[in-house]
């Protein structure tokens, strides 16, 4: 819609002024339109699918147009624009996202939690200063990339945890919190205040970082861009056992509530470091822009033998008054901003692209690129995803590229040198076959990815599938590295899985670098597999898309590779974490003949192709009964109390609702819960009444 209209008959042949204007402002008004939606996509992408595909820098130009595109036409307001609020993990947003927080409380903040305005340069920095009270203190704290947390204590005790959410509510995250061995879950002390929060980062460690991709690729599944994303990911698992295996880690910065000690932010970070928070030492009180630019250009460096991610500098007003004079802006406080370091990239030469294949078959394109340095490493190859991203980076062999590492760890190609003189004339195409085996790829459709679908004769899935078989989480088989596998397969000696069973003492220690204490050692290491549990042998057999965990749920729902083998994917669609593709992934396993013969010869061989039955519950004392826990107990643990309440027909809920029959409350129980079972009418039972319902 616009704002000018014909008010006049213009004469035949002629365009009237105002109709001028309407056509230089309506592609202005579009360019609006577009970039809401654009950047709602991406405030998506970050938040929710921990999968940004566009640089903080080029997000912030394109918010400052569409800031400047609402500021020209003022009739185009609208509250749910990027503009008016911070990016939301779990709310609607107002262009047709559905962002969920699954399975979390959702808790209403004390006070707002905002994101940050970005600064890029010196100048920058200066203008804000500018606006700032005369002679006014600033704290520079290194910019954490992680997940903010708001953590709510009470008389000492941590009581909540929330994400940012959409900046007013948040998915209380605590018990995945509590795996986190830095963040105190209670606080002896005197000193404290009855009620106050504390607002920080949750980070996850580079070498945590590296060792959980590592993981990823080896399944085959997609690696995190960055620990951001993937402290992220952690922080929203539903299982707290696998959070704590994954090694989280949190720095906290920021200190609220009433009757709180210090006039400063200093000096309240002190105090909270004193109480045993885990706050940085790399906090300074600078009193000027030099000062400010010389502690960025000292941690521009020094920030690369960091354990952690960081992506810049926070600066403060020290002066909590002088806070509370500049106030906030709809979405940022006008007493902080953040400086972005830049992103470290060269240019170098895209010499040629080469096609890896998985053990899942998928194929690989990647850039093999004339040696450049970037972050001390010295970086020679980036993988470039699928087909989908060459091409609309429209690169190719013989183009200048960029090249960049992104969350500082991994290779990627940002772009190419647009210009004739170095651009490639060669010509694009993909692969039609698989350059292992030759078989004609195929492409799913919804996929981005080539796929070798030749399972049973293509090398480097056959030798893939074996290694992944005996890798320490599936059955944990030593002496048979990437080598020793390719040798045997060189030798005829393995084919598939089931052939590492029928292996034999002399056959082993006739190879090269192996003897008979290392063919025996390799012997009693296979015996040892046929004791694994039946969850990490279906873990092991190397179904698509059934990593460790989703094998746990599966093998806790189907307690035998035989009622696995004739489930529905409705009936497994069922399980938790398990979706249509990944169910009709094990459908399609099990219609392959080759496999059953596999997994006969692998029975035969002695393996745990069965567990423990699925508990019936015990009673029906709670059957139909929708239960919330909240709260610490003394008898039993909250998971032992979610096992009883499933034991005895009921069903363990995560939020308070019109449809919960009753609060299982401990001590501490959250006041959020607490008030919205009381405005529902719902009965709270104490752990003693619970334990007794039970019992009779």
């Amino acid at each position: 819609m616009t704002l000018c209209y014909r008010t006049a008959q213009a004469p035949t042949g002629e365009r009237s002024k105002v109709d001028l204007f309407s056509e230089i402002e309506e592609p202005e008004r579009e360019e609006l339109k577009a970039l809401r939606k654009e950047l709602e996509e991406q405030n998506y992408k970050y938040y929710v699918l921990n999968a940004p595909t566009m640089s903080d820098r080029e997000f912030d130009e394109k918010m400052h147009r569409l800031q400047e595109l609402e500021a020209q036409f003022p009739d185009m307001f609208d509250p749910k624009s990027p503009t008016q609020h911070v990016g939301s993990d779990l709310a609607v947003t107002g262009y047709g996202l559905r962002v969920t927080g699954k399975g979390f409380e959702q808790v209403k903040h004390r006070y707002p939690m905002l994101s940050l305005a970005n600064s890029y340069s010196r100048e920058e920095i200066e203008d804000w200063v500018r606006k700032l009270p005369a002679n006014a203190e600033i704290v520079c704290e290194l910019k954490y990339d992680g997940l903010s947390i708001s953590l709510w204590y009470e008389h000492g005790v941590l009581v909540k945890a929330l994400t940012r959410g959409d900046g007013q509510q948040g998915d209380n995250v605590i018990d995945n919190i509590k795996t986190i061995p830095s963040i105190p879950w209670r606080i002896e002390r005197n000193d404290i205040p009855d009620s106050f929060e504390m607002r920080g980062e949750v980070l996850l460690p580079w070498e945590r970082f590296e060792a959980l991709n590592k993981e990823r690729e080896e399944q085959e599944e997609p690696l995190f861009a960055n620990p951001r994303n993937a402290a992220s990911g952690t922080l929203k698992l539903q299982d707290p056992r696998e959070v704590a295996r994954r090694g989280l880690d949190a720095y906290l910065y920021y200190m609220l509530g009433e009757n709180l000690p210090g006039k400063t932010h200093f000096e309240r970070l002190d105090t909270a470091r004193q109480w045993g928070f885990p706050v940085s030492d790399a906090i300074k009180v600078c009193h000027s822009v030099d000062e400010v630019m010389a502690y960025i250009a000292y941690w521009d460096t020094e920030r690369k033998t960091l354990p952690v991610a960081t992506d810049g500098i926070v600066l403060k007003v020290n002066d909590l008054a002088q806070q509370e004079e500049l106030g906030f802006t709809a979405k940022t406080p006008r007493w902080a901003i953040a400086y972005k370091f830049p992103a470290e990239k060269q240019l170098t030469l895209l010499r040629e692209i080469t096609y890896q294949v998985g053990r899942t078959g998928v194929v690989t394109p990647v850039a093999n690129l004339e040696p450049v340095q970037l972050s001390g490493t010295i970086v020679q190859r980036a993988t470039l995803h699928n087909e989908d991203f060459i091409r609309s980076l429209d690169i190719r062999p013989g183009d200048k590229v960029w090249v960049e590492k992104g969350g500082e760890i991994i290779p990627k190609i940002t772009g190419k040198v647009q210009s004739d003189e170095v651009q490639s004339t060669k010509d694009f195409s993909f692969p039609d076959v698989c350059p292992e085996c030759g078989a004609k790829l195929v492409r799913v459709e919804g996929e981005a990815a080539w796929r070798c679908p030749n399972e049973a004769g293509c090398p480097p899935q056959i030798k893939g599938k074996i290694e992944h078989f005996v890798s320490r989480k599936a059955m944990d088989i030593e002496g048979l590295g990437e080598e020793t596998i390719d040798l045997f397969y060189q030798k005829g000696l393995l084919h598939n899985i089931a052939d590492i069973y029928s292996l034999r003492l002399e056959d082993i220690a006739a190879q090269e670098r192996l003897g008979e204490k290392s063919a025996q050692n390799l012997l009693d290491g296979i015996e040892a597999s046929k004791q694994v549990p039946w969850s990490r042998v279906l873990f092991a057999l190397g179904i698509r898309m059934v990593g460790e965990t989703t094998a746990k749920k599966i093998a806790r729902r189907f307690n035998s590779i035989d009622t696995l083998q004739w489930a529905t994917a409705e009936q497994l669609c069922a399980i938790e974490d398990v979706g249509p593709q990944i169910a009709e992934n094990i459908v399609r396993y099990f219609e392959d003949i080759r496999n059953l013969e596999i997994l006969a010869r692998l029975r035969q061989a002695g393996l745990q192709m069965e567990g423990e039955p699925e508990p019936e519950p015990t009673s029906d004392k709670l059957a139909g009964l929708s239960i919330v826990i909240s709260g610490t107990f003394a008898h039993h643990s909250r998971d032992e109390y979610k096992a009883l309440i499933e034991q005895h027909g009921g069903k363990n809920v995560g939020s308070v609702s019109k449809k919960t029959s009753f609060i299982l409350a401990g001590d501490n129980m959250g006041p959020e819960k607490r008030k919205k079972a009381e405005d529902l009418g719902i009965k709270i039972v104490t752990e003693d009444e619970f334990l007794d319902l039970i019992k009779n």
